[in-house]
């Protein structure tokens, strides 16, 4: 694994949200082959994961996936900073921290989104794992919590954070309850702002800022770009990975790694025989590619027959035959 030498204030017009049983290594593996610039992230891993657990498991991730971050859980400066550590030196791009997250359990934890209302307790943990790492340190947040939903709320914890030296403020333009909505609902339910990740923007225009949330096509992302440093999507990847096949050439001038669909399925091939040689079930992989061929003539079938495959425990022909399938009802 490569390793940054010193701290890049660069930034990623376009990124792929972290998001929990979505963005694991399959899946990052899986979208390195739609696109090679789109910065990436793991699921958020608390530091007791990494620390009391198995920290190959979760942090565990192949070359082929730079330029990728690690998003951190949790409110102790030096666990943050022990893990932030630890991270870089297996060779992570970036390290975040998750401000964001409203789920019960997370907030019991006092973290995760609970933590917008301890801004000095973030700019603690921020300017801990600064001190101990050379990569970019970012937070990723609400644009309130609760009641502290105010503009003025947001500009002052981005303020305090700030000061702290963080790299990149990413904004999910929405609010979180953490009492009354289910984590899923407080992707939905609190109406975006994004008017006040703009105003943060012009307001702190030395800092960089990205917002996030709602996004589903280029177009929209290409006008967020005028207001804003970069656009995170979270969702939409998921839904519709295709989408990010222009990515490349539309936002960093250079050409993607595939011109179709196909040559995804194709370039996934080596990868798929390789983790299966590992014992690993099939499923683990094409979870994440069910979606590629979304709205095209085919798709149905698609997921179908890697569904079932998976579920019979099939091999790398389960995938080969669903390709096929697909190709006969696109007529190519």
């Amino acid at each position: 694994m490569r390793a940054s030498t010193e701290r890049r204030g660069s930034l990623h017009p376009v990124s792929v949200a972290p998001m929990m049983q979505v963005t694991d290594r399959y899946q990052r593996a899986f979208m390195r082959r739609i696109t090679r610039r789109a910065l990436l992230y793991t699921e958020m891993v608390t530091t007791g994961a990494i620390l009391r657990g198995d920290a190959d498991r979760y942090l565990g991730f192949d070359e082929a996936e730079h330029p990728v971050a690690v998003q951190l859980g949790g409110d102790d400066p030096q666990a943050l900073a022990q893990c932030a550590r630890i991270a870089q030196d297996r060779g992570y791009d970036e390290v975040d921290l998750n401000v964001g997250c409203p789920s019960p359990r997370v907030s019991k934890g006092s973290f995760g989104a609970s933590l917008m209302a301890q801004p000095e307790r973030v700019a603690d943990s921020v300017a801990a794992m600064r001190a101990a790492v050379t990569v970019p340190v970012t937070v990723k947040h609400r644009i309130g919590v609760d009641d502290l939903d105010s503009y003025e709320d947001l500009h002052r914890f981005v303020e305090v954070v700030a000061a702290s030296g963080a790299d990149r403020f990413i904004v999910h333009a929405r609010k979180a309850w953490l009492k009354g909505l289910s984590p899923k609902q407080n992707r939905t339910v609190p109406p975006l702002r994004y008017d006040d990740v703009h105003r943060l923007k012009r307001d702190l225009p030395h800092l960089a800022i990205e917002i996030n949330g709602g996004f589903v096509d280029l177009d929209t992302v290409a006008v967020q770009l005028e207001s804003v440093d970069g656009v995170m999507i979270g969702r939409a990847a998921d839904d519709n990975p295709w989408l990010f096949s222009d990515v490349d050439q539309r936002f960093y001038g250079e050409p993607g790694p595939a011109t179709s669909r196909r040559q995804v399925v194709e370039a996934m091939v080596p990868y798929i025989e390789e983790h299966l040689g590992r014992g690993e079930p099939l499923h683990r992989v094409t979870r994440h590619m069910l979606d590629l061929f979304s709205g095209q003539p085919g798709a149905r079938r698609w997921r179908r027959m890697l569904t079932e495959g998976a579920h019979a425990k099939g091999g790398l022909e389960v995938v080969r035959n669903a390709l096929a399938a697909v190709s006969a009802l696109s007529g190519g």
